[in-house]
């Protein structure tokens, strides 16, 4: 008997979702736990796996169409199942189509968001484009060869004799027109940056803010940085040691591992820690697990892995929930010292600037160091001053004394 496979509830604070693409396809059965569509909330991409066996019978909402959790997405029997009137099967389901029932849905089209992106920015129309990816699967260099023939180059300018300049003054008929610039244009945002502005506003709007800074020499990290690339099979950046060392003092001043919910303050048993990566669609903030127990080359693959699914859009709800800190990093853009927002519900975030050599003293004496500068956001309610101050004096001393980062 043909049931309906509804929009599943994602999260506690979602909604609704966009169906950005259908996995399998109509008429082909699937196994329990095959991922059967990907949806994207204002967070992140999540997969809808089957709960059981099954079957498509037919799509009821095409990609990009948003969706409310618990609505209708398709219509769904049994593996193999037979189904002797179709239009009625609907109807005893309360399913109407536009129109009727029993018109067929049109040819499944398998691309990736970003393909889509791709052509709907050069107006492609992808019901003619023949995929040449993993079963018929459109890819980007299926559109990128299209993308360069709908580019019109402009005509080059007809060439003229050219005469010596004879008079100061330049005819009026000769002096081409002023080209046309919009006075400005707009960018409809995207989910995840409205999502991003309105949880920062209400941050800084709710959590009272206080900061304290600190500056670390970084002399030996980088060193303990070289050590381990030259040994280890896993890259391993300067970000990557600062999360473990973040990890390393919440170890140290367990009071910093909180956050603030409406009852009480919520202390946590493992040390979960989100990484701020900037992507095509806004800030996103995926979370690194238990960092203090692991060791660096794991969190280091784990970081890389986030960071990549974060810019190609493919990160799952569940990278980026939980965690009571945030490290935002904006060393690599040569950043000296920032200021960042807390992001709810974490009680505190890093700022990182860029590790630079400068002027020192050293017993008495002017010497150069490689210095860098961190910021501490720390939500007042949960935490007080006094804890993050213990906590930033503990993080400098790991820094500076990197084989802590190993313990």
């Amino acid at each position: 008997m043909p049931t309906l496979l509804r929009m599943p509830g994602i999260a506690a604070d979602t909604t609704s979702a966009v169906l950005t693409e259908w996995q399998v396809h109509q008429g082909v059965s699937f196994a329990q736990s095959d991922v059967v569509a990907t949806v994207e909330t204002d967070k992140a991409q999540v997969d809808i796996e089957a709960e059981e066996p099954g079957e498509i019978v037919r799509f009821l909402v095409e990609p990009g169409t948003r969706v409310e959790v618990g609505d209708a997405i398709a219509l769904q029997c049994a593996p193999g199942e037979s189904i002797d009137d179709l239009n009625a099967a609907m109807h005893a389901l309360g399913i109407v189509a536009d129109g009727d029932a029993g018109v067929d849905a049109p040819e499944r089209v398998f691309a990736t968001p970003l393909v889509r992106r791709l052509a709907r920015a050069a107006n492609l129309d992808l019901s003619t484009i023949t995929g040449t990816g993993p079963n018929g699967r459109i890819v980007r260099r299926d559109v990128e060869g299209p993308r360069a023939e709908h580019t019109v180059a402009p005509e080059p300018a007809p060439a003229a004799d050219v005469a010596p300049v004879t008079a100061d003054v330049v005819p009026m008929a000769e002096i081409p027109p002023l080209q046309h610039v919009p006075a400005h244009t707009d960018e409809p945002h995207s989910r995840i940056r409205l999502a991003t502005a309105t949880r920062l506003t209400d941050s800084k709007r709710t959590a009272p803010h206080f900061y304290l800074r600190g500056t670390c020499r970084v002399e030996r990290l980088l060193a303990l940085r070289a050590d381990l690339n030259r040994a280890g099979d896993t890259k391993v950046s300067v970000n990557d040691l600062v999360v473990k060392a973040s990890a390393r003092a919440h170890t140290l001043v367990p009071a910093m591992n909180v956050i603030w919910t409406e009852d009480a303050t919520r202390r946590f048993g493992t040390v979960d820690i989100a990484v701020a990566v900037a992507s095509p669609r806004g800030l996103v903030t995926p979370v690194v697990r238990d960092v203090a127990r692991r060791s660096v080359s794991t969190v280091a693959a784990d970081l890389a892995d986030l960071a990549a699914r974060a810019r190609e859009g493919k990160l799952h709800q569940r990278d980026i929930e939980g965690g009571s800190f945030c490290v935002s990093n904006l060393g690599m853009y040569g950043t000296e010292e920032f200021s960042a927002i807390i992001n709810p519900p974490q009680s505190a975030i890093l700022a990182v600037g860029a590790a630079r050599d400068e002027p020192v003293v050293e017993d008495g004496a002017l010497a150069v160091g490689t210095l860098m500068r961190v910021t501490l956001s720390v939500d007042h309610r949960p935490i007080d001053g006094s804890t993050a101050a213990e906590w930033m004096r503990a993080f400098v001393d790991v820094i500076e004394n990197p084989l802590e980062i190993l313990m």
